[in-house]
């Protein structure tokens, strides 16, 4: 992921604060993590049953899944593009009573 500079102002238009909206981002970008790594290992469990009789073709098998997840785009950029997109839903504790 190369370094990329963001309109801050852009993406601020929501919450109107920009550590507000870095908070959101980094816990929407951490949400995208640990569901794609729960994805992975449930699609790697699969694997964890068998004999090593075909070790080869399970392992090969095993790297293709690994290589599709490591080339979807990186939680934090995917965050920031929904942040942009206006698809993350947000609110204030305080608000809840």
């Amino acid at each position: 992921m190369g370094i990329k500079t963001l309109d801050i102002e852009k993406l601020n238009k929501d919450t109107g604060n920009q550590y507000e909206l870095i908070t959101i981002m980094s816990k929407r970008a951490r949400q995208i993590a640990a569901q794609e790594k729960l994805e992975l290992d449930e699609k790697l469990k699969y694997f964890e049953g068998f004999e090593d009789d075909d070790e080869f073709t399970f392992n090969e098998e095993q790297e293709n899944i690994s290589k599709e997840f490591e080339k979807r785009n990186h939680s934090t950029q995917r965050a920031i593009e929904e942040m942009s997109n206006g698809e993350v839903y947000f609110r204030y504790p305080q608000e809840e009573d």
